[in-house]
């Protein structure tokens, strides 16, 4: 990919939220070396913090958030040009708000696959914070959700994506050639109590570990 220039100081931030910027930068160029340059990866840190920016309760987290959704963005891209493949599939799971069955199935994943799979999720109109039931009924199953956040999801991401799941989003995800994708026809557990959710929770679980039978990476 071709270095992009961006814009230079950004006023709209304070010196602390520029300090970690600046940090987050850093660390990303470390971490894509002979990838993409250092505009490329400024590019896109201040476009992820901008997804955040507008709907963030929590100011102090958005360069945390922007550098982690970056990354993402990155291998994302890297993947798709060629630049950058550890041979582990991506499992992509997509809902409306990103904020409860989408979470609880990354948890499940990362939870049973460990390292061997890279998962991600995202929403369609991404929530302010993950549903406080569905982290009750994960932090049952002594899964800690509490460290992921509600955020969107872009065509790279899907176009990066070997499987991705679908959970009420409709037509809105895009499609790709060659990549696999299933709709898992579950309830949403917005506004339901936890022994509800619970009952989404099992489900879900059910649903994961058949996936990853299916794509042969055996559940811990």
């Amino acid at each position: 990919m071709t270095d992009i220039a961006v814009p230079g100081r950004r006023d709209d931030l304070s010196i602390d939220q520029q300090t970690a910027l600046h940090t987050a930068a850093m660390r990303l160029r470390r971490d894509f070396d002979g990838v993409y340059g250092a505009e490329t990866i400024e590019l896109f840190l201040h476009t992820s913090y901008d997804q955040f920016a507008a709907r963030s309760t929590v100011p102090h987290f958005l360069p945390l958030l922007a550098e982690r959704f970056a990354r993402q963005r990155l291998v994302a891209q890297a993947r798709i040009e060629g630049l950058r493949h550890d041979g582990r599939p991506i499992v992509l799971f997509l809902c409306v708000h990103n904020a409860g069955r989408s979470q609880m199935a990354l948890g499940f994943l990362t939870h049973l696959a460990e390292d061997r799979v890279i998962g991600w999720s995202g929403g369609q109109e991404p929530g302010i914070e993950i549903n406080p039931a569905a982290v009750e009924a994960m932090r049952d199953r002594g899964i800690d959700i509490t460290g992921e956040y509600p955020k969107p999801w872009t065509d790279q991401i899907v176009q990066a994506a070997d499987v991705v799941i679908t959970m009420g989003c409709g037509d809105a995800c895009p499609i790709f050639p060659g990549k696999r994708y299933e709709d898992w026809d579950l309830d949403d557990p917005a506004d339901k109590p936890v022994e509800e959710v619970r009952t989404i929770r099992d489900e879900v679980e059910r649903r994961v570990r058949l996936l990853l039978d299916q794509i042969g990476v055996p559940a811990t």
